[in-house]
């Protein structure tokens, strides 16, 4: 993780203890709306093959380009 500062350090925390890795947490406590609630995303399978792969191209998830929708949303939920 580096220097890279967390922005939500009490989720980070929860997140830690619950046993996520170091690297999870951090992505989960630096997303921009990180500990806001609301639940207003669809869930995947509403979501378009093309979006489902700009998510795992943004989270880092490999060998997306060969997935298909029903793997990209594995991968999505289990990365």
């Amino acid at each position: 993780m580096g220097n890279q500062k967390i922005k939500n350090e009490s989720q980070y925390k929860a997140l830690k203890d619950k046993g996520y890795s170091k690297e999870k947490a951090a992505r989960i406590a630096n997303t921009p709306d990180s500990g806001v609630k609301g639940g207003k995303a669809k869930p995947y399978e509403e979501w378009t093959r093309s979006a489902l792969y700009q998510q795992a191209k943004y989270i880092g998830i490999s060998g997306r380009s060969k997935m298909d929708k029903t793997e990209l949303i594995n991968a999505l939920r289990n990365n």
